[in-house]
């Protein structure tokens, strides 16, 4: 941590990773965990970089659930409640493992589908995908298990609201409440397991600055598309989730 705090071209760097993770966030409502942990884990330890991007998703994902109001914020829990218990409880549990499961296979298990969702999606395919209870357990279940390990829950989130044909402002709010409650376990989980501790904290509460930053300049951005092209951005940015996730598993 101290050499981090005294190297500032490296710090800076950091700093510049959580800006663009929050403008992308700001725009499509996620990928801020699969930015922060993939730029960041790149130039620093990994367990640092796990450590960096949980307080300013927790910040962040607060920001994005309560950012229009309170309206809706209830509707979205209840529609979702089976989805969010299932995914925090998993979250708990596979934060646990992160220091003895390798985590390739469960990034391949999940990349590969989001890709392919993504292309077929992106050429022109939209099945009609209705809610169900099965469906909830399944998706809380891989995103809460993908998410305790890496920190990354959002593409499967993400790729199942897209499915559902859930309108812009209501994906938005509904993310932003799924994703603050997976925060909130996934900050007490990794307290529990000693990733973020009283040295790495410091980096963590650092990194919220740009993502506070990022976030206002890509919401702006989110104004000014229509709900097509705010589809389009949003299956865009899944397929490079999902590609990352595969060169996680493989390289």
């Amino acid at each position: 941590m101290d050499a981090l705090f005294s190297n500032l071209p490296l710090l800076s760097l950091c700093l510049g990773i959580g800006l663009l993770a929050g403008i992308v966030k700001g725009m499509v409502g996620f990928a801020m965990p699969m930015i922060l942990v993939s730029g960041l884990g790149s130039i620093i330890a990994p367990e640092l970089a796990l450590a960096g991007l949980i307080l300013p998703t927790l910040v962040t994902n607060g920001m994005q659930a309560f950012g229009r109001g309170t309206r809706g914020i209830w509707t979205a829990i209840k529609r979702f409640r089976l989805f969010m218990i299932v995914g925090l409880v998993c979250i708990l549990a596979a934060s646990q493992l992160v220091a003895i499961l390798p985590v390739e296979v469960m990034f391949a298990v999940i990349g590969g589908p989001i890709v392919l969702f993504s292309l077929m999606q992106l050429a022109g395919w939209q099945p009609e995908v209705k809610q169900s209870p099965g469906l909830d357990v399944l998706v809380g279940i891989g995103a809460g298990t993908i998410g305790g390990m890496s920190g990354v829950w959002g593409p499967m989130v993400v790729a199942y609201l897209t499915a559902l044909k859930t309108e812009k402002s209501e994906q938005i709010r509904v993310q932003g409440v799924i994703y603050g409650l997976g925060a909130v376990a996934l900050t007490l989980a990794h307290i529990g397991s000693g990733i973020l501790n009283a040295q790495t904290v410091w980096f963590s509460a650092l990194m919220i600055i740009p993502g506070v930053i990022g976030m206002w300049i890509g919401g702006r951005l989110h104004n000014r598309i229509d709900q097509k092209a705010f589809r389009k951005a949003t299956l865009f940015v899944l397929l490079v989730a999902g590609l990352n996730l595969l060169r996680r598993a493989f390289m």
